[in-house]
């Protein structure tokens, strides 16, 4: 029986098996996830991103950060110091938030893997179409928390798991590369480990203060 890759749970349920795959339940952060020995290895990962076609001036991908852009920036002062986490290829979100006068590291394992920039710390951080993707979400958290200045904020875009009838046929499921599946209440089960403020906006954003 694995752990819960969120909150640690020894106790997890199974969930479904689809199509070879065994999904499995937390019953205490309400997390669904892919079973450990299935998730893709970082090859499968690197080619599934490569396929992605996200340029920074593409309107209509902006456009898909526009509301979790206008959550964060808020509640933040201009020229303030921010972490892109998990930016990807195309990091409009980053571009975004430099054009509006903030000062952007990036971070991504396979486009911009200097760690150097984990080691310092952040007002702000940004998490978009991330954190289904991790393999060690429970160790990510307590390191973006460790980047986070304290009063600072973390904004998470992540499509919410909310209807288990419908997870057989989730588009979200089918991506190879999700291997996490979040529900409010796993947001809120974060909160309360780490000390933060959560405010959940379905269906897929989250805006935190540490």
């Amino acid at each position: 029986m694995p752990l819960c890759p969120v909150c640690r749970n020894p106790s997890c349920t199974e969930f479904m098996s689809i199509d070879g795959l065994d999904y499995w339940r937390c019953p205490r952060c309400q997390v669904r996830f892919l079973e450990p020995a299935q998730r893709p290895d970082r090859q499968r990962e690197k080619a599934e991103y490569d396929r992605h076609q996200n340029s920074t001036d593409d309107p209509n991908y902006r456009r898909f950060f526009l509301l979790l852009f206008e959550d964060l920036t808020k509640h933040l002062a201009t020229g303030l110091n921010g972490l892109d986490f998990g930016c990807g290829p195309g990091p409009a979100l980053a571009v975004m938030l430099e054009e509006a006068g903030y000062r952007m590291s990036l971070f991504d394992p396979f486009y911009a893997p200097d760690s150097g920039v984990l080691e310092r710390s952040y007002d702000f951080i940004t998490c978009t179409e991330v954190v289904e993707h991790l393999h060690d979400p429970a160790g990510v958290f307590k390191q973006l928390d460790g980047c986070l200045k304290s009063g600072g904020w973390l904004a998470i875009m992540t499509r919410f798991q909310t209807d288990d009838a419908r997870f057989v046929n989730w588009h979200y499921r089918r991506d190879p590369t999700h291997v996490v599946f979040y529900r409010e209440e796993t947001f809120n089960w974060l909160g309360e480990h780490f000390g933060w403020k959560v405010e959940t906006s379905p269906p897929n954003r989250v805006l935190i203060q540490k």
